[in-house]
């Protein structure tokens, strides 16, 4: 029998002691593990088939501690302020407190803030960062339930939180990381959106 349940206490000790967890999201299922945790960084790779030199978005669990890892600029302020938490991954420009594996040396992180309780009561429990791409073998569409997590990982998993995703598009994201934001995937916050809303930032 899978290890599937709703634990939350359970899933945040697993995290902490390098393991891998499927868990809900507004969008998505997801995977998750802590971000400073070497060996459970590879394992995650392992288990998505995916390749080294693509990076994983960093999941925070409060708005207030994207600065602890990351610089913010006058338009990821903006977009910050409008739409997070929510379904939006920002690129920003990392501090020296992330490793250097996260952002495969080129000093950027993907940042995203869930808006989905479950989810973020897990965050506030654990306590870090997680490293969270979606809950599927790579070159696979990403699950929206726990059943199709067990059908796609068969077991692999040290714990698959019960309980489904929103299922919306996957989240919109934004390089900010630059002098000129660029929408590197439209979700279901639009890309005129967020362009007006950096506009009204330059006014």
């Amino acid at each position: 029998m899978e290890n599937i349940g709703l634990d939350l206490n359970k899933a945040a000790s697993i995290l902490l002691d390098g393991g891998v967890v499927a868990f809900p999201t507004e969008t998505v299922m997801g995977l998750g593990v802590v971000f400073d945790n070497y060996e459970a960084y590879k394992h995650l790779n392992e288990l998505k088939g995916r390749p080294e030199d693509k990076p994983y978005t960093m999941m925070l669990g409060d708005i207030k501690d994207i600065e602890k890892y990351a610089y913010i600029n006058s338009d990821a302020k903006k977009i910050i302020d409008t739409y997070m938490p929510g379904p939006i991954t920002i690129l920003l420009k990392a501090k020296e407190n992330v490793p250097n594996y996260v952002t495969h040396g080129t000093n950027i992180i993907g940042i995203r803030v869930p808006d989905f309780d479950i989810l973020n009561k897990l965050l506030k429990i654990v306590k870090k960062p997680l490293l969270a791409p979606s809950a599927n073998p790579s070159g696979m569409p990403p699950a929206l339930d726990p059943k199709k997590v067990s059908i796609y990982f068969n077991k692999t998993l040290e714990y698959i939180i019960d309980y489904n995703s929103k299922g919306e598009l996957p989240s919109t994201i934004v390089d900010l990381s630059k002098d000129k934001a660029i929408i590197l995937r439209e979700g279901n916050i639009k890309k005129e959106l967020i362009f007006n809303t950096l506009k009204e930032n330059k006014v």
